[in-house]
């Protein structure tokens, strides 16, 4: 029954998955409370209830389930929900969500750990969990592994690295990773110096929202040395 849950949400039957869901999480399956408490929280076949949400993730993180652990970081992470804002609390969640392989938490413990965030600051263990999520095929964390690499952070400098991270990352079209990979063409950082490379994924991070290149854009039109 949990595979007919799924595919009718994924189908946008929300009504049918709803229903479902909430017939499994009444069992106690762990998986449907997850599903059935992100419903209550995005108000998909329902009104909105984070009450309820929180209550479901709350169960099924009990149960070790994966993405509730990752759901309910979130919730800590920026004080919604109901819950008060806790990093510690976050970290933790996101740290068993990640030993239980989910990428988005590998991400978000890494960033953490990188920045310090609910956890002593280290490095070298974030670069760990960036690689980790990295080979999952999370873009993010192959844009800011590629980061530690460049500076050598918690890693041994290495140029050819940093370059085939921001490579995957731009490959998936992150305009961090298209920034990131321009700024290596522009200075021969692990690969041929290119600027003409190195303008062209300015200009598509530009096109991606990416901040720093719509300024760097919008700077040569003014200054006429390129016209679009």
């Amino acid at each position: 029954m949990i595979q007919e849950a799924h595919n009718a949400y994924n189908n946008k039957d929300f009504t049918k998955a709803f229903m479902l869901y909430e017939e499994l999480s009444k069992n106690g399956n762990a998986d449907a409370m997850t599903s059935l408490g992100y419903m209550y929280q995005n108000a998909q076949g329902c009104n909105k209830d984070e009450a309820k949400a929180l209550e479901l993730y709350e169960a099924a993180a009990e149960l070790k389930q994966p993405y509730a652990l990752y759901n309910l970081g979130i919730l800590y992470m920026n004080g919604l929900g109901g819950v008060e804002h806790n990093q510690f609390k976050a970290h933790e969640l996101f740290m068993e969500a990640s030993i239980r392989e989910v990428p988005q938490a590998m991400y978000e413990v890494a960033l953490m750990l990188e920045r310090g965030l609910g956890c002593l600051q280290n490095f070298s263990e974030a670069a760990f969990w960036y690689e980790e999520g990295a080979k999952r095929g999370h873009l993010k964390c192959f844009n800011n592994l590629g980061v530690l690499y460049k500076d050598g952070h918690g890693v041994v400098m290495d140029e050819a690295r940093s370059f085939i991270c921001f490579k995957r990352a731009a490959e998936g079209g992150l305009p961090e990773g298209l920034y990131n990979l321009g700024l290596l063409y522009d200075q021969g950082f692990g690969c041929e110096q290119d600027h003409d490379k190195a303008l062209d994924y300015c200009r598509k991070a530009a096109y991606g929202g990416h901040e720093k290149a719509k300024e760097i854009i919008r700077g040569l039109q003014e200054e006429g040395k390129i016209v679009f």
